[in-house]
């Protein structure tokens, strides 16, 4: 039996969904679920739930499992999705647009055809207003627009092959959600001593952050004294600290930005090899974070804005126990009562003096260096393969969404 192949079908957008709308009046005492729309087609979910009587607005319409809903003023940043079975009979204001298939959708795949660049463009061009985060959806202008759909079995075939593909990226996003939980719960056993290593039982020292480190000098150059590239002498700065960096840099497996020839600062030191920089300035409680910098091998390398370069005065550390220690809990907990600030967050080089390291024997430190360094090696993989489930399922998109690819039905 052949395979029967059908033409997309090319319609006005108002002739694959309805508008619609289901008012309800809202009474003093009843409860309420209340739904919002992600930005990035991330998404329905819930509000809360909440009296109507909290409810300043009043203009409030029902939703069901398997509507499709627009928010009028978010739409340009993708806020747009599906109402789950969790959220059937919530709640929306009159700011959200309520869709319902027409008989020949498939609500799952026109919510991905959405997501293709065309589309995702045309709900920006149909929103009026100066400000990004201030525009206003032109609904009856973007239903008149035209939208080509195969026969509604393709479109359920093609939903259901990427739906597949959603449940494998949210499985490993699980699975890499479990390794983090595990490493924290290392961290927090081993980075303390609650729980020792078989074959370790000598007691601790713990002395005091000025005893063990030297501060040395770094540069105050903003990022636009930086570019991505390899120059003569690269630049760690303090948001890579708190944003792109975990507990130790190893400089073979990652770039850092240059310094621009004209920039270059003078009586500036040189990081080494198993140097701290710690970021003494953030928007959060996450000021004072450090990264221990390893494998620096011939490159030059300064310790940049917002940040302390801290040297150890002695050969007390084995590679990596340092910046594991400096991000644990039992540290950050010491730091807190020093980093100050209302919008910006900061710690300073007189308070951090006023901490405590623990120092084990350097073969223990090596264990359980080795151990975090496989849990972060783990991490590493599964994050590796989550980005090509992406880059999988992005390409799928592009070819079954389009008609370049069609599927049997």
């Amino acid at each position: 039996m052949k395979t029967k192949t059908c033409l997309w079908k090319t319609k006005k957008i108002n002739q694959w969904i309805t508008l619609v709308e289901r008012p309800i009046e809202l009474e003093d005492n009843t409860s309420y679920q209340l739904v919002t729309v992600r930005r990035g087609f991330a998404g329905v979910e819930s509000r809360g739930i909440f009296k109507g009587k909290e409810i300043k607005v009043k203009n409030y319409f029902v939703v069901h499992a398997g509507d499709f809903l627009i928010s009028k003023r978010q739409i340009a940043h993708g806020a747009c999705g599906i109402v789950p079975e969790s959220l059937d009979g919530a709640v929306v204001s009159n700011e959200y647009n309520v869709f319902v298939p027409q008989k020949e959708t498939n609500i799952e795949f026109f919510f991905l055809i959405m997501q293709l660049p065309y589309y995702k463009r045309l709900f920006y061009l149909m929103s009026d207003g100066v400000h990004i985060e201030k525009l206003l959806f032109k609904t009856n202008a973007w239903m008149k627009r035209s939208l080509s759909l195969p026969p509604l079995p393709e479109q359920q075939k093609i939903a259901a092959i990427l739906s597949t593909q959603d449940k494998v990226i949210e499985l490993k996003e699980k699975l890499l959600a479990q390794k983090r939980q595990q490493k924290k719960y290392l961290m927090q056993q081993l980075l303390t001593g609650k729980k020792r290593l078989s074959g370790f039982n000598e007691k601790w020292k713990v002395e005091k952050f000025s005893e063990i480190f030297d501060f040395l000098s770094t540069n105050t150059l903003s990022r636009d004294n930086l570019f991505e590239g390899i120059g003569a002498i690269q630049n760690i700065h303090y948001g890579d600290i708190l944003t792109k960096f975990d507990e130790v840099i190893d400089l073979d497996c990652v770039c850092l930005p240059s310094i621009k020839e004209s920039a270059i600062p003078n009586n500036c030191a040189t990081v080494k090899s198993g140097d701290i920089i710690i970021a003494d300035t953030a928007e959060d409680l996450t000021a004072g974070k450090a990264v221990e910098v390893q494998n620096i091998g011939d490159r030059v390398i300064y310790s940049g804005l917002h940040t302390m370069l801290c040297r150890p005065k002695e050969q007390l550390f084995s590679d990596g126990w340092l910046g594991f220690y400096m991000n644990s809990e039992a540290y950050h907990k010491q730091l807190i009562p020093y980093i100050a600030g209302v919008k910006v967050m900061a710690i300073s080089k007189s308070n951090i003096v006023k901490t405590y390291i623990a120092i084990p024997l350097k073969a223990e430190q090596a264990a359980i260096v080795e151990i975090l360094s496989t849990a972060d090696h783990e991490i590493d993989l599964l994050q590796k393969s989550i980005e090509a489930e992406k880059q999988k399922k992005k390409a799928l998109m592009q070819l079954l969404l389009t008609g370049k690819v069609r599927v049997k039905i």
